[in-house]
């Protein structure tokens, strides 16, 4: 499907957050819809059908790439290794489960993002700074003829490279060190240590996130409702108050409108009422 599938939303957009104000805007579709798509899909090979699952679940993707940052990887590049993982799990959904389509693409957003990491966290940690990488690429020529390095050959690569001996042993160690698969087999007695393990994201359901972000959208467009519907005193003080930046004290305030801080206070207090009251309603 990845073949046949074209998105008209990339990441070679002017900046990341283009591309995601443009996934925020794409439909999105209820349990019923989604079904339905599913279902052209999976018994019809409706390309169009899958693309539209992908479209509409485009901004789960970034929800779990960012919680990916801390790896010192491009926020982009995780976003396309987890789209990848999104259209792996479209092509594998069976809307006869009865599960939504984010809830089973998680797994596969996941894994394709840990795959990604794995594989570039030990390029980059392997050389980082300059000596490294001259070191990396020597010692590579080294290894190619040599087994283990003995204590004379270290000494002797570093003094050509002008690193001290102990950054040679520390770069063969790191040469030496062998792949873990991401998730470990059955017999594989490293399950503890296996990547999978400790490359979890802990925090909520990307769908969870999602309906939080919302919530809290919604919430606010109800709290500026409700401040609009102050008379304009007593929104100008609590916008002082509260809202701005550089916030105002009693006393400015006193000083703006020629009261006394007891009587600013008695406004912002009465205002607040009416705000709890107008938000407990809706």
């Amino acid at each position: 499907m990845s073949n046949a599938l074209t998105l008209p939303v990339n990441l070679s957009l002017g900046s990341i957050e283009e591309y995601v104000s443009a996934v925020n805007a794409m439909p999105r579709y209820s349990a019923d819809e989604e079904r339905a798509l599913a279902v052209r899909f999976r018994e019809h090979n409706d390309l169009e059908a899958a693309r539209q699952l992908v479209l509409g679940n485009l901004r789960f993707v970034v929800h779990i790439a960012r919680g990916y940052m801390g790896y010192g990887l491009p926020l982009p590049d995780l976003i396309q290794e987890g789209n990848i993982g999104l259209m792996k799990a479209v092509k594998r959904y069976d809307p006869t489960v009865g599960v939504r389509l984010v809830s089973f693409a998680v797994h596969w957003i996941r894994a394709e993002i840990h795959e990604f990491i794995i594989q570039n966290w030990r390029i980059v940690k392997v050389a980082t700074t300059k000596a490294q990488r001259k070191l990396f690429f020597n010692l590579r020529k080294f290894k190619n003829r040599l087994g283990w390095l003995s204590r004379d050959e270290a000494h002797v690569l570093a003094n050509e490279l002008g690193v001290d001996v102990a950054t040679v042993y520390e770069m063969e160690n790191r040469l030496n060190n062998q792949d873990v698969a991401f998730e470990p087999s059955d017999s594989d007695d490293r399950e503890i240590s296996a990547p999978v393990h400790y490359l979890q994201q802990e925090n909520a359901d990307p769908a969870d996130l999602l309906e939080d972000n919302d919530w809290g959208q919604h919430k606010q467009n109800q709290l500026v409702a409700a401040i609009e519907q102050l008379d304009e005193r007593s929104r100008d003080i609590v916008t002082s108050r509260w809202l701005n930046e550089e916030k105002l004290t009693l006393h400015d305030l006193a000083t703006r409108y020629q009261v006394s801080a007891e009587r600013i206070r008695q406004l912002e207090n009465t205002a607040m009422k009416k705000l709890r009251n107008s938000l407990a309603e809706t």
